[in-house]
Parts: C-alpha cells; sequence; structure tokens
C-alpha cells in the first residue's frame, strides 16, 4: 500500500544524508538484476524490457541501456499491497547523449498465489493503472483551467496491463522521501496533505458531475459489496485489540463491546464506503496514510517544503470521510490525533469548498457545520482507522510483518496481530479515544 521508503531517521538532515548514500554509486550501476533479491524480482523485469520501455517514454528506438541495477525499494513490514523495486538505469540515446534515469517500479504479488487470490477480486491494480491512466490527468487539467498548477501527484512514465506494473520516476532523486511513519505528522505537514488530497476531492466531485458519472465505477474499497477477502485481517486485528484491552483495569465491558461487533463488521464497513445521496461525494483516494506522502524538506530548517500522494490501488467513489477518518486516525503526531482533528478539517474544508466554487461545481456545497454532520455518518471509520489500522501502521517487529500474517488465524498470524497492540503509542491512543467512540455509539453492533 505504499512506495519508496528511505529511512525512519528523526531527523531531516540524516534522513537526506542517508538519500545521497544510497543513490547508487557508480561501482554499484555496473551491477546487473542477478544482483536483486530473486525472490523479489518478477522474472519478465529485465534489462531488455526496461529499454523498451524507455524507447517508448523518450520516443526513441535507438536508445540503449548501458548498465543498470535493481533493488527492493521497501524493507519488511513497510508494504502489504505489491512488489516495489526500485531501478536505476545508464542509457545513451539515439544521439549519443548518455543520461542517468532513476525508477520506481510497482507490481502485483505475482509471485505470492494467497496474496494475488486474495487481492484479485478488488481488481486493484487495474483500477489503478486506470486512475493514473484516465482520471488524474483530468484532475489536473480541471486545476490547469482555474489557474492552479501545483503537482499533486507522481508523473506516470510507463503503465503496462499486461504484467499489471507501472513505472515512475523515482521522487527520491529529487529528493522526495517518505516522512518517518512512526513518529507522525506535525501540523504543517498535515495541512499540506489535506490541502491537495482536498484539491483532489474536489476536482473528482466536479468531473463526475461534468462527465455522468464517471468516477461512480470505482467501487471497490476495503469494504465494498463485491467481496469480503480482507474481512479476516479486519475481524483478526479487533480480537486482537479486544484481548488487549481486556487486559485494562476498568476496560473490560469496552472489550466486550469490540468483542460483539464481529458479527456486523463487514455490513457497518460496507455501510461507510457506500455513497451517501444528497451528501457531497468524491473519488476517495482510499489509502491516505504516511507511507503514501511523499515530503520534500528543507535541508536547513527541516521545514516541509511540498508533498506528493501517491499510491491509488484503493481508490474509491464516496465520502471525503474516507480519506479524512483514515489520515487523521492514522498519520498525525499524537497531540493532533487527539486534540486537533476538527482544526485540520476545517483547513480541507477551506480549500474543498473554495477549489469546488472555483470550478462552478453546480450541486450543493454543504457549509462547515452540515459537512461535519455529514462526516459523522460515517465515524465509524474513525473508529476502525484508530483502533484496526493504526496499529499495523505504527508497528515496529517486522519478524511476522507480511500479508499472511495480516490476514491468517494461524498460531503466526494470532501472534503478529497480538504484538502490534503492544506498542505504547497505539495503547495510549486507543486508551483515550475508546470511551469517545463508545460515547458516540460507534461500538454498537446495530449501528
Amino acid at each position: 500500500m505504499s512506495t519508496p521508503d528511505i529511512s525512519i531517521m528523526s531527523s531531516t538532515e540524516n534522513l537526506l544524508s542517508k538519500l545521497s548514500k544510497e543513490v547508487f554509486s557508480g561501482s554499484n550501476a555496473s551491477q546487473h538484476s542477478e544482483d536483486f533479491e530473486q525472490s523479489h524480482a518478477p522474472a519478465w523485469l529485465t534489462k531488455d524490457y526496461l529499454e523498451r520501455c524507455l524507447r517508448s517514454h523518450h520516443q526513441d528506438n535507438h536508445l540503449k541501456i548501458l548498465k543498470w541495477h535493481i533493488r527492493p525499494a521497501l524493507g519488511k513490514g513497510e508494504n502489504y499491497g505489491g512488489v516495489l523495486s526500485r531501478i536505476r538505469a545508464d542509457y545513451q540515446t539515439g544521439a549519443g547523449t548518455v543520461a542517468t534515469g532513476h525508477y520506481v517500479v510497482k507490481t502485483s504479488y505475482e509471485a505470492d498465489e494467497f496474496a494475488r487470490k486474495t487481492m484479485e477480486p478488488y481488481d486493484i491494480f487495474n483500477r489503478e493503472m486506470s486512475i493514473y491512466e484516465q482520471v488524474l490527468p483530468k484532475l489536473n487539467a480541471l486545476l490547469h483551467e482555474i489557474g492552479d498548477n501545483e503537482q499533486i501527484f507522481a508523473e506516470t512514465m510507463a503503465v503496462d496491463r499486461e504484467r499489471s506494473a507501472l513505472i515512475f520516476e523515482d521522487l527520491n532523486v529529487r529528493e522526495f522521501i517518505m516522512p518517518n511513519r512512526l513518529d507522525g505528522l506535525n501540523m504543517d505537514l498535515s495541512r499540506m496533505v489535506l490541502r491537495k488530497i482536498a484539491k483532489m476531492h474536489a476536482t473528482s466531485a466536479v468531473l463526475n458531475e461534468r462527465e455522468s458519472g464517471c468516477l461512480e465505477i470505482y467501487d471497490r474499497g476495503f469494504f465494498n459489496q463485491h467481496t469480503d477477502n480482507y474481512m479476516p485481517g479486519f475481524e483478526g486485528l479487533m480480537m486482537a485489540c479486544s484481548r488487549r484491552v481486556a487486559q485494562w483495569e476498568g476496560y473490560e465491558y469496552y472489550a466486550q463491546k469490540l468483542a460483539s461487533l464481529k458479527s456486523n463488521y463487514a455490513k457497518i464497513g460496507k455501510k461507510v464506503f457506500e455513497a451517501t445521496p444528497g451528501h457531497v461525494n468524491v473519488l476517495a483516494h482510499g489509502d491516505l496514510w504516511t507511507n503514501n506522502v511523499m515530503v520534500k524538506y528543507n535541508k536547513n530548517t527541516g521545514e516541509a517544503l511540498d508533498v506528493i500522494i501517491i499510491d491509488f490501488q484503493y481508490a474509491t467513489w464516496g465520502s471525503p470521510a474516507l480519506d479524512l477518518d483514515y489520515f487523521l486516525n492514522t498519520s498525525l503526531e499524537e497531540r493532533l490525533h487527539l486534540n486537533q482533528q476538527d482544526e485540520l478539517i476545517r483547513c480541507y474544508y477551506e480549500t474543498f469548498s473554495d477549489t469546488l466554487r472555483k470550478l462552478r461545481y453546480q450541486a450543493n456545497i454543504p457549509c462547515l457545520h452540515k459537512f461535519h454532520l455529514q462526516l459523522e455518518e460515517k465515524a465509524f471509520y474513525a473508529f476502525h482507522s484508530t483502533c484496526i489500522v493504526l496499529p499495523i501502521q505504527r508497528n515496529t517487529d517486522t519478524e511476522d510483518a507480511d500479508f499472511r500474517a495480516i490476514m491468517q488465524d494461524d498460531e503466526r498470524g494470532i501472534r503478529f496481530k497480538d504484538t502490534c497492540f503492544k506498542n505504547p503509542y497505539v495503547q495510549r491512543i486507543i486508551k483515550q479515544l475508546l470511551p469517545l467512540y463508545e460515547r458516540r455509539g460507534l461500538l454498537e453492533v446495530t449501528q
């Protein structure tokens, strides 16, 4: 569910220092794909394949790769939604110019039959390719229509439907890196992300209006009417949460409520993901969290200068709450998570409503108060994001961290899920928010 991570060091200066060391040296660049971990590299991802892609992208049939090097883009426990590879290629153009390109290749879990079969009904790779190829260029065009040239999305070099593969420019070379998923984002960076996702949401609402519901085909988010394949993972994590909560004095009542939710969890989740008539609906990113945000920092001050949003596998038509609840309850610094969500929602709303007005959106634009009421109808997803998703995303013990461990209920899977709830940060958040969620009725089986 994410794209290239470089480091989880706390200092921006150290992050960029490590980045510069990890950009392939000349000696490493002379190595070939044989050096790559064979269990990771798709068999078709060869020098010849990349050369064909570069020839097409640069419209140069005489381009030739001189040297290349490939390696995994993420460590264990950093990604569960595909295979990500980082490539450096030195190539010569037909005109004789020698250049170096840096790319990220994103492919499906073709070598893992269990993951492939589980994910297959979500059609995540075909849908993401359609998003990059057909939707995002139209959203950019709408922003240009109102004189907004801010870059929100990564540039795509190639879309290969036959192999379910995408090739992007490697944003690390432009000094975009992932923020530390274990620290969470500060106020300035959170506001920057929300401003950009607000523009995506607003342009998608306008595009769907102008093109007669063209985005409503994107209906296979984490909860949907087509498949329940991810439910064993969600239910297993909820039971792990219940087991942990039961160990806290005075929280036994909440543990019982959590365990009871299992019987109706899928139904409640699907209701959250349904587009509600009369509400403002958008194309939600669907998996908006720290590892799907690339940030460029000021080398001297550590201040965030720009962000780019990546990874659209779970883009889905529905409420803005799908992104707001998910992002605000997985990706922030602790004090923001607990105390300043309303301030961040207002920040989002200002850009969202302003962009809708500039684009002459014809449907009703809710006032801030009504927008909050619409979000409240989907608030179960805030509980889900805090108590089910956050423990996975802040997990620090990666020994068993893989897709099977999330999805399966064997001894190893249970051990991994229980481990996720040992995290002191996760425990502090859940202890404070679980009583609030209960008072709001979000632990009721019949909600």
